[in-house]
């Protein structure tokens, strides 16, 4: 397997006045995974996220895509799933297909036509027009559409239904590339913990468990939701 460092964090620092968001992190994330990042409100997953999306700027140490500070380049590279919805509303999903055919090379339309009528939504209805889980679903496949290195998911389940979550978990696991990596920030880590291949708890802005999902299971003799439940059972957030 390729190796080479996909995602590289080095005493990675974002702070805000004096509090730390991320706080001298160090993470490596190489390609052929599929890793949960996981812990408590506040403790820094999305401000990570966004700093490997290039849209925060650390304020000490470095972040690199496959050895180079997030940039134009790393924007080719990235497909990125924000926390909340982003999308136009007087747009369809028709003209969203087009438009990211338009701007990135490596979108495979017809999976993503296939996709949005394998769910029954109108590609020609407006944004504004459908449900909170229905947009939800159509950004997932906007993303997971692209052919990319790295997928950013952040809380990519939050706002659906079970019956959603799974065809969104599906279509995780079934549109990747597995020479590329995809890093999920979630809470419901029950839903998602059978596709993950690796975890990272993070509290505090701090990565304190980086391990396999296996690793984990053997090592404590608990599920990856059991185990976070345990280290965090007596955190607020």
């Amino acid at each position: 397997m390729n190796t080479e460092k996909l995602l590289e964090c080095v005493q990675l620092t974002k702070q805000y006045g004096i509090k730390h968001a991320v706080d001298h992190m160090d993470f490596v994330l190489e390609p052929g995974h599929i890793t949960g990042l996981l812990g408590p409100n506040g403790s820094g997953k999305t401000t990570l996220i966004k700093m490997a999306a290039g849209l925060l700027k650390p304020t000490g140490g470095e972040i690199r895509i496959l050895g180079e500070a997030p940039g134009v380049r790393s924007c080719s590279l990235i497909s990125y799933l924000p926390d909340r919805v982003y999308l136009p509303k007087t747009a369809t999903a028709a003209s969203l297909i087009e438009y990211y055919l338009d701007f990135y090379e490596d979108f495979d339309a017809a999976r993503a036509d296939r996709m949005i009528r394998d769910l029954g939504i109108d590609p020609d209805q407006q944004i504004r027009a459908l449900s909170k889980g229905t947009v939800e679903k159509v950004q997932l496949i906007l993303c997971m559409s692209r052919r990319a290195s790295l997928y950013l998911l952040d809380e990519p389940i939050a706002g659906v239904d079970p019956a959603a979550r799974d065809y969104i978990i599906r279509t995780i696991i079934g549109n990747y590339n597995p020479g590329s990596s995809v890093l999920i920030s979630t809470h419901l880590i029950q839903d998602v913990e059978n596709i993950l291949t690796d975890i990272v708890f993070i509290r505090n802005g701090q990565v304190i468990l980086h391990d396999t999902k296996e690793g984990v299971r053997e090592h404590t003799g608990k599920t990856v939701d059991q185990y976070f439940r345990e280290v965090f059972a007596c955190w607020g957030g």
